[in-house]
């Protein structure tokens, strides 16, 4: 018999409908290290221990495989359908008229369903780069974020919820001068916003402008993604795990320094979505929300020790002109229409 989680242990998130979502979620980018089969095989294991919400996207390359997993699921009676919270999103290449309908269309066909709980759009504009491609790679076809652009986008988005193949729509990698920007224009607001949050990277601006406007932060790279891809990676990363107030509060706890960062994360009110194939780690990585909270002298302790670290800095969608990665993250200037 496959060890089940008791999921009544677990905190619940809420999203501006009040409808209720888990604390936690499995990630299932496999960066450049682990294969679609892989990742496949782990979303069966974590749904028969006890997840519920996986993360999903279609330039992950790995949307059919998962879906003959959930398909697996549902059909053992594991779970429902309705029980699962599935998300995916719209890569940057499939922003123009009439590519989200087709986006979406091909991510369900691949997930084998009917509706996709919440749809993100994976990056607000569309620079696109090869799959795996080198950090130094550049389209001389990217540009800067545009308002009018976005909004066309989310306007497909929006007609994704009327016609009842998605539940919720959802942004990401976005700032605080976007969100500014678009969402009085929004008819249907976001659900939720993916964003990069870990220890050595809160982002409590962002965060509190999120929760401020009801939109349910969703924290990537919750541990530091210590297998993200070498593309993103420069010698000045933190690693979360290997902070010293992580390490010193794990000991105290008995767990290893990546408990206490989504510990962390699920107390503060984000929903980490963390990636393991390995089953003793996605087990542990839901398990840990359920019981032994950190103390609020911890929880402060870890605020304190942000060293405002963006390990996802995007540069290989950087357009001709622009001077670094900050531009990216309207840290250098204004946005545009």
């Amino acid at each position: 018999m496959c060890e089940k989680l008791d999921l009544s242990t677990l905190p619940k998130r809420k999203l501006y409908t009040g409808e209720e979502i888990p604390p936690v979620g499995l990630g299932t980018f496999g960066s450049d290290k682990y294969g679609s089969e892989e990742i496949s095989h782990a979303v069966c294991g974590a749904i028969r221990y006890g997840y519920r919400l996986i993360d999903c996207a279609a330039v992950y390359q790995n949307e059919e495989q998962i879906g003959n997993s959930l398909e697996t699921v549902i059909q053992e009676g594991t779970v429902t359908r309705k029980e699962l919270f599935i998300t995916s999103k719209v890569w940057n290449d499939m922003h123009g008229p009439g590519k989200v309908l087709e986006s979406c269309q091909k991510s369900l066909q691949d997930l084998r369903l009917t509706y996709i709980d919440l749809y993100f759009v994976h990056w607000p504009f569309p620079n696109y780069h090869a799959p795996g491609c080198s950090g130094d790679s550049r389209n001389p076809d990217s540009k800067p974020f545009s308002v009018d652009e976005f909004m066309a986008t989310w306007r497909q988005c929006e007609e994704l919820v009327d016609k009842g193949l998605v539940r919720y729509i959802g942004m990401s990698n976005m700032t605080i001068p976007k969100l500014e920007a678009v969402l009085p224009l929004c008819r249907i607001q976001p659900a939720a916003l993916e964003m990069e949050c870990h220890p050595g990277f809160q982002q409590p601006e962002l965060f509190d402008y999120a929760v401020r406007h009801h939109i349910l932060p969703v924290g990537y790279c919750p541990i530091g993604s210590p297998s993200r891809p070498e593309r993103d990676r420069t010698e000045s990363d933190v690693a979360d795990t290997q902070m010293e107030e992580i390490v010193d509060i794990a000991k105290a706890h008995g767990v290893h320094p990546a408990v206490v960062c989504l510990k962390w994360a699920v107390q503060r009110g984000v929903v980490p979505i963390p990636f393991s194939v390995k089953l003793p780690q996605y087990q542990s990585n839901l398990s840990c929300a359920a019981s032994d909270p950190l103390t609020p002298q911890e929880m402060e302790c870890i605020r304190k020790a942000d060293k405002d670290c963006r390990l996802i800095k995007g540069q290989v969608f950087l357009w001709p002109g622009a001077s670094d990665w900050e531009d990216l993250w309207d840290i250098n200037g204004t946005i545009t229409r």
